[in-house]
């Protein structure tokens, strides 16, 4: 009877050496649900970058320099967010550069036409939907690749721009005001809008029908045609999205920097914020992608630009890297897609 009360009480001592293990195969598997995510890759680089860039100049995690990181970021993020949906469906937006530059004229002329602030920005995304629209239509009825149809659409934006502004910038109206403030004037309003655009394309794409759909369309068309998807419906969609985000964001800078000039964006900005999808996992053939990732991605290249500016690295430089990222995001992500495949076999 003693040995079985000393080997209860010997088995109670030794019980709180199981949660130990049990905790660490808690975060074990923590760990590997987190690897298996899409966008981990990217996070841990990212996270990695702050911690070089920061051991390296002790003010780059500064509020000050944060701020123009995230000012840096917000409006190619915005951006990144469309083409994510149009090239998860096959297409792509070579236009909506210029359609970043055009929207804050239109909405810079609505007010000289007197009309109130906050209804001259509607009609500046208003514009910018119509020429999503356009762009949709010319793909999806009239069967011009997207590449060629949106490259055209941009050159026409861009004379366009440069006519009814004459080449010249003009002053962004309202600013100073609260409005101006909220719309990107700020130093953080801008990212806010980002994130929160963000998180709402990202249960839009994950968690809803037109999401679902898009993925559909870029995996298998033929077989999303033969359930039911509206294919012709989905691009003209994401088409549409794509515009008013590149208006968006081109009237969010205009409100930054107080001014609005016809020569902001252009191909620079949309091809960053293609690289920046792209290196956050959506492949360039369709049928895969998510809105973190993009978003990650362009944080990287945020990083990447305002470290090397730290560390005194040459600018020209930048698109080296930017090339050679690319490069690297498409082979890896090419290869993450056959091993999935791989595995469903």
């Amino acid at each position: 009877m003693a040995e079985e009360v000393l080997s209860k009480a010997t088995d109670s001592q030794d019980s709180p050496e199981v949660p130990p293990a049990k905790s660490q195969a808690l975060w074990s598997r923590i760990l590997g649900i987190f690897l298996k995510q899409r966008e981990a890759t990217i996070f841990i680089i990212a996270v990695a970058l702050v911690i070089y860039f920061q051991a390296s100049n002790s003010t780059f995690l500064s509020k000050q320099n944060i701020g123009l990181i995230s000012q840096y970021t917000a409006a190619t993020a915005i951006i990144a967010f469309g083409e994510v949906m149009l090239l998860i469906c096959g297409e792509i937006d070579l236009s909506v550069g210029f359609v970043y530059a055009l929207a804050p004229f239109v909405m810079y002329f609505a007010v000289q036409d007197g009309f109130p602030l906050p209804l001259a920005v509607i009609i500046g995304l208003v514009v910018s939907l119509l020429v999503g629209l356009f762009n949709g239509f010319v793909v999806v009825y009239l069967h011009v690749p997207s590449l060629i149809a949106t490259l055209g659409t941009g050159l026409l934006l861009n004379g366009i721009t440069l006519t009814i502004s004459n080449a010249f910038q003009v002053l962004t109206p309202g600013t100073g005001t609260r409005f101006a403030g909220i719309m990107g004037n700020d130093t953080f309003s801008e990212i806010l809008w980002a994130i929160g655009i963000g998180v709402v394309m990202q249960i839009i794409l994950s968690r809803t029908r037109w999401g679902l759909h898009t993925f559909a369309v870029g995996g298998n068309p033929l077989g999303a045609s033969e359930v039911g998807v509206n294919i012709r419906l989905i691009k003209i969609r994401n088409f549409m999205i794509t515009s008013l985000f590149g208006g968006f964001a081109g009237i969010l800078e205009a409100f930054r920097i107080t001014s609005t000039q016809p020569d902001a964006g252009g191909t620079v900005i949309m091809f960053n914020a293609v690289a920046g999808a792209v290196i956050g996992g959506t492949a360039l053939q369709g049928g895969s992608g998510t809105i973190i990732g993009a978003f990650l991605g362009v944080v990287v290249l945020g990083l990447l630009n305002d470290g090397f500016t730290f560390l005194g690295v040459n600018a020209l430089t930048f698109d080296i890297v930017i090339g050679a990222a690319i490069l690297i995001a498409m082979v890896l992500n090419v290869r993450l897609q056959r091993l999935r495949e791989a595995g469903k076999q």
